[in-house]
């Protein structure tokens, strides 16, 4: 940053010296003189700060400018009150198709079990039948497959515009921000509550079986 020169220093220090050979009263002239020697003598550190300032708010308000562009480019309403609903409606859907399904199966299946098998033929007629209504209800898994993909693609629409705007942020990778455990949170954890595993992953039953049967053999030494 510019200091003030020499010049305008010793006009400052002329100023003063004179209005103290006057006996140093301080009349408004000599604030507005005064005002005006000191404003003169901070043109030149307000001219080299000038474009410094001026390149700071240009640059504050074109990344102002670009983070206005990502936003709208992330479609927030878009996904609030079309993509997020659409795809709760599909969830909702395939629960409703599945429990359908499902219960379709399980009454067929009762049926069958509990049918009079003295009758062969009758019996062969009403296997028959309920056979075809199994299969039947198990064409729910095609529409479903398809309302699946819908919500895979919602989550992937999302994920892609959340994913671009997070490089746009610059956020350093592994940059967590604090949040507050709640008390879902908490009781998943302390319960250890992950739900369905998938394949590989989580303890197998062999684990569990193993976990299970050796304080039993050891339980077994002592009385032994």
């Amino acid at each position: 940053m510019a200091a003030m020169t020499q010049e305008s220093v010793s006009k400052v220090i002329d100023f003063l010296q004179e209005n103290k050979n006057r006996g140093g009263d301080v009349s408004l002239t000599d604030v507005m003189q005064l005002a005006e020697v000191m404003s003169g003598s901070m043109q030149e550190v307000v001219a080299a700060v000038q474009p410094a300032v001026t390149g700071e708010l240009t640059a504050i308000a074109r990344e102002i400018t670009r983070m206005k562009s990502e936003i709208a480019a992330l479609r927030a309403n878009d996904m609030k009150t079309s993509k997020i609903p659409s795809a709760g409606r599909e969830l909702d859907a395939i629960v409703e198709a599945t429990e359908k399904a499902t219960h379709s199966i399980m009454t067929a299946a009762e049926e069958i079990m509990s049918a009079d098998t003295s009758d062969v033929d009758a019996y062969q007629q009403m296997v028959s039948d309920k056979m075809i209504e199994i299969f039947e209800a198990c064409t729910f898994q095609d529409i479903t497959g398809q309302r699946i993909s819908k919500v895979v693609s919602t989550l992937n629409y999302i994920d892609q515009r959340v994913s671009a705007f997070v490089d746009q942020l610059r956020i350093p990778e592994g940059f967590e921000a604090p949040s507050e455990e709640t008390d879902e949170d908490r009781r998943k954890r302390e319960l250890i509550l992950h739900g369905p595993q998938h394949d590989g992953e989580g303890v197998s039953q062999n684990d569990i079986d193993e976990m299970l049967n050796d304080p039993q053999a050891d339980i077994d030494k002592l009385f032994g």
